[in-house]
């Protein structure tokens, strides 16, 4: 992620100004040249490059463009809605980490002033964010008021009758918002596919392809990856390898993020790869690594994303063709891949086998406040940071499409009891543009307090509500979630300070404070990188 100074500022916007607007301006001057000159326009040309230009970047937008974006606009399928009681022990759960609830709303309506909020508009809300779906209430009309009723009591004034002018957020049955991307702009990203194949191939990786018959199901195309002669056994997810040969190490599984792959992370992986981080000199002592690849959240056009089930299927194909089947493993994710380890740990088979995990940047913790989807899709962006989250990432087709039928919040959030007693570090960074890391990091440095355990609910529904704003006014009072602000006690100060600081010491939750790096910025700069690796160092000794 770059910075937010003006220079970065102007040469962000010079980037997407150049990339967005090639493809319109080609088809511009080919609709002219060929209203010149008619079917002579071919005799009429500029140098052959830019005539070459110019009609290859028309026919990939009226190809390939236009007809994908219709289809991406299909609606999500969403999974089973949870029943009656995880739906009112997840509420529970949400509502005992609230910190500003006015704040909270609001977000989710989209800067919306409060009483334009009204009971018919938050059920719209709850039905999206508990029910999976839109429409009416219908029967879950009782259900709905039960929670209208605890959001009362959470505000601490009544909600007016009707539906008033506010839109919420909701982003699996919203419109999927997407910009074009120049054929210029995938010839880029093969270009840096090609620098990740040869950096990760000198570092020792290996990699493992699809079978040639998906060759083309990906784009940009991959010749490369034709000179490998390791095969994945997954049918959509390719992957990096490094063998594991200690008997007395774990070996780690890297999932990365939104991005252009596993190119920003080849620093990283090389120096887990080394002398500096956890390779032995002995070949048969070796920490194994296997580097993820998730191919509809890098810049590319393929496959949609695949739902939790098959990922987490393929994922496990992958660890028993490299692994012993009761071989543990350190599991190590970034941003977006902390949604995928929460499938992971959600997956019996293969969370018996998952170690201590690292969470770095992880959009998962507390995914119930608005910060991630707001920001990361709702946010008019206006530092250099800002724009380029928003045209590269958030407007991406595939990424777009990602989040907009593919992310079901309620199945992607992860909460401390997930865990289940693992030793886990968390990296967050004080600039982050996405993740409100002042929240999560006064979250994971309570006490457990404010979870719920799985059997919290009672027969009466209303009074369990109820029962439980209480409880989460108490936890409110120490925990003050929303990033500080409003915070104006002696004591928070104190708290506040004190998680930041505490030293690392590989037991339970751990955190570790950049309060100077934004989002994905722990993985420029090799002082930053060692305090991550140090951590994974230690965990691999934990077998």
């Amino acid at each position: 992620m770059i910075g937010t100074s003006k220079l970065e500022y102007y040469f962000i916007l010079t980037c997407i100004v150049g990339l967005h607007y090639l493809a319109p301006i080609c088809l511009l001057y080919c609709v002219f040249v060929i209203s010149l000159y008619g079917f002579k326009a071919a005799t009429y040309r500029f140098p052959l490059f830019i005539e070459t230009i110019a009609v290859a970047e028309s026919l990939f937008y009226l190809l390939v463009y236009i007809p994908y974006r219709y289809h991406l606009q299909r609606e999500a399928v969403h999974p089973p809605a949870p029943t009656r009681e995880e739906r009112q022990q997840l509420f529970r759960l949400c509502n005992a980490n609230i910190g500003d609830p006015e704040a909270y709303l609001q977000k989710w309506f989209l800067g919306a002033e409060l009483d334009d909020i009204k009971r018919e508009n938050l059920k719209e809300f709850f039905l999206w964010a508990f029910f999976n779906r839109g429409g009416p209430p219908g029967d879950d009309n009782e259900e709905l008021e039960e929670y209208v009723a605890a959001t009362e009591k959470l505000l601490g004034r009544p909600i007016e009758a009707g539906r008033g002018n506010a839109t919420c957020l909701r982003l699996t049955l919203d419109r999927v918002d997407m910009l074009h991307r120049s054929l210029t702009w995938y010839c880029c990203v093969g270009f840096v596919d090609f620098l990740t194949y040869m950096k990760l191939l000198f570092h020792g990786f290996h990699f493992h392809r699809l079978r040639l018959t998906r060759f083309f199901t990906l784009f940009p195309l991959r010749p490369q990856t034709l000179l490998t002669k390791y095969r994945s056994p997954a049918k959509h997810t390719t992957y990096w390898h490094r063998p594991h040969t200690s008997t007395t190490k774990l070996p780690v599984v890297f999932i990365h993020g939104i991005g252009i792959g596993l190119y920003p992370y080849t620093n990283f992986l090389s120096e887990l790869n080394s002398n500096i981080g956890i390779e032995s000199e002995d070949p048969k002592d070796q920490v194994g690594i296997i580097a993820i690849e998730l191919m509809p959240i890098s810049f590319r056009i393929t496959h949609s994303a695949l739902g939790q089930a098959e990922l987490c299927y393929e994922i496990d194909q992958i660890l028993h063709t490299h692994f012993a089947p009761d071989q543990k493993f350190v599991l190590v994710s970034h941003s977006y891949g902390s949604v995928i380890t929460t499938h992971l740990l959600k997956s019996p088979s293969i969370a018996e086998r998952i170690g201590p995990v690292v969470l770095i940047d992880p959009v998962s913790i507390l995914l119930h406040l608005p910060d991630v989807a707001f920001n990361f899709t709702r946010r008019v962006p206006k530092r250099a940071n800002e724009h380029q989250l928003y045209y590269f990432a958030s407007m991406d087709m595939g990424v777009s499409h990602t989040l907009s039928r593919h992310f079901f919040w309620n199945e992607n959030v992860l909460w401390k009891k997930d865990v289940g007693g693992r030793k886990l570090t968390v990296s967050l960074g004080g600039r982050d543009l996405i993740v409100n890391t002042e929240a999560v990091g006064r979250y994971l440095s309570t006490g457990a307090g404010s979870e719920l355990s799985s059997g919290s609910s009672s027969g009466d529904d209303a009074d369990t509500l109820i029962d439980m704003e209480e409880y989460g006014d108490r936890e409110r009072g120490g925990m003050r979630l929303r990033g500080g602000e409003g915070a104006g006690d002696d004591e928070s100060d104190i708290d506040d300070k004190e998680w930041k600081h505490r030293p690392w010491k590989g037991t339970g939750i751990d955190i570790l404070w950049f309060k100077d790096l934004d989002h994905a910025q722990v993985f420029d700069k090799a002082s930053t990188r060692k305090r991550l690796i140090d951590a994974i160092r230690v965990y691999c000794e934990d077998i």
